[in-house]
């Protein structure tokens, strides 16, 4: 049983109640208007990814085509892969009867531009151990009524170095619409995520700047995860800013165990998380709108309050070195943090303000012992330094007694006054 279960004692009943979420329908467009293309013409697409040369150019015109095969790009450099534009170009794989993604690339120096990517059974468009991938104008969603039985990731660059995601949209992904995992050097900009359980994750990974996105009617906005056991361990240096994070009041449909570790965390996101740091270092957050989300604007938060394992190697289960500072909060009128995940729970009977209050800013203050024996010192480096700060719910937790105990505190103080300088560097991905 995890940890806050145990702590907590909130009735089934009210969990039930209390759980209905925004559902988010919209379709960027409809592709039903398209016209639909030949067996033949269909065939020419999946050869072309077939016979594909390195510095070659794949022009997928304007249409619907109905795939029942993976699209697979292998080890090639410098290709261009170009539909006619989100509007224009759809590659649907409701029919796909063997593998998981719609599209995998592997290569080097590859882009993927102006077309759609619908229904895949697994990812909708992954790209693995590549440096030098582009993913531009490029949308990704599932029309099915079930959204449980929806793919997993939408946009999902994984193992790769130097990344571009612009101007995309990913929507009704079972757990990430936007996700970079155990990568380096990244920009996710200018892009929508909705109807997502997570819009944008960061996960397990170095070097990324998110910036100028919205992540709108999500169970939770913008994850900064490190989870054990992953080939790549603790991931540093995050620079969220100048996002709309607004409305992620969205149920949570993800299901099961998932596909590794997240495919277990992501169902504890609970609705109404705008941004959600896990086990994070270096991550600065700032100029963003964090407006409507039910249950918390930014949450903080270190792995143990998971209730999982927490002894891996080569990874700490604490946040720490974080920066938050000149953002916009708004709290939903008339609305009370989730109930239906064992964190919403929480934030909803023990916050500092009195049950069943939206909360601004949350951190569970749990902190390394070995560095201090006391939070007053502020051991894990979380700076808060925004503008009207005494006007924000802002709470901090205490969770390390282990004897079903719980405090909250409005001690903000304690994470005044002091700076994490996070250092990314983003000139080789911004050249892409």
């Amino acid at each position: 049983m995890h940890r806050l279960m145990r702590l907590l004692a909130i009735p089934i009943l009210m969990a039930g109640i209390f759980s209905c979420g925004t559902t988010s329908n919209e379709q960027s467009f409809d592709s039903s208007k398209l016209a639909r293309m030949s067996q033949e013409e269909v065939e020419k697409v999946i050869e072309a990814f077939i016979m594909a040369e390195d510095s070659s150019t794949i022009l997928i015109p304007e249409g619907f085509y109905d795939l029942s095969t993976q699209l697979i790009l292998d080890n090639k450099k410098a290709v261009t892969i170009k539909g006619a534009g989100m509007d224009k170009t759809v590659l649907s794989f409701r029919n796909l009867k063997s593998g998981g993604e719609g599209v995998k690339i592997v290569g080097n120096n590859i882009r993927i531009e102006d077309l759609s990517i619908e229904d895949a059974p697994g990812d909708g468009l992954k790209a693995q151990h590549s440096d030098g991938i582009v993913f531009r104008r490029i949308n990704v969603t599932w029309t099915n009524g079930d959204k449980s039985k929806n793919g997993t990731y939408a946009i999902y660059p994984v193992q790769c170095k130097n990344v571009m995601i612009d101007e995309c949209i990913a929507s009704h992904s079972k757990d990430a619409g936007i996700y970079v995992g155990q990568s380096e050097n990244i920009i996710v900009k200018n892009s929508l995520a909705f109807g997502n359980v997570a819009g944008i994750e960061i996960e397990n990974s170095d070097n990324a700047e998110v910036f100028g996105n919205t992540a709108r009617d999500n169970s939770g906005g913008i994850l900064v995860f490190n989870l054990p056991g992953l080939p790549r361990s603790d991931g540093k240096g995050t620079k969220i800013y100048d996002n709309e994070v607004i409305n992620n009041n969205h149920e949570n449909f993800a299901t099961g165990n998932g596909d590794g570790p997240n495919g277990n965390t992501i169902t504890m996101i609970p609705p109404g998380s705008g941004i959600v740091l896990l086990a994070a270092k270096e991550v600065e957050i700032f100029d963003n709108r964090i407006h409507n989300n039910k249950t918390s604007g930014v949450a903080i938060a270190s792995y143990q309050i998971t209730g999982f394992p927490t002894d891996a190697p080569n990874w700490s289960p604490y946040t720490t070195d974080i920066y938050v500072h000149d953002n916009s909060y708004e709290r939903k009128t008339l609305s009370m943090p989730d109930l239906t995940r064992e964190l919403g729970q929480l934030i909803s009977v023990h916050n500092a303000y009195g049950p069943a209050k939206t909360q601004d800013i949350i951190y569970d203050g749990i902190w390394d012992t070995d560095l201090s024996k006391t939070i007053d010192s502020n051991p894990m480096r979380i700076c808060i330094q925004e503008k009207g700060i005494e006007d924000l719910h802002f709470t901090r937790f205490y969770l390390m007694d282990g004897q079903d105990h719980i405090e909250a505190f409005k001690d903000y103080q304690i994470f005044q006054n002091c700076k994490v300088d996070v250092a990314t560097d983003i000139s080789g991905v911004a050249a892409l």
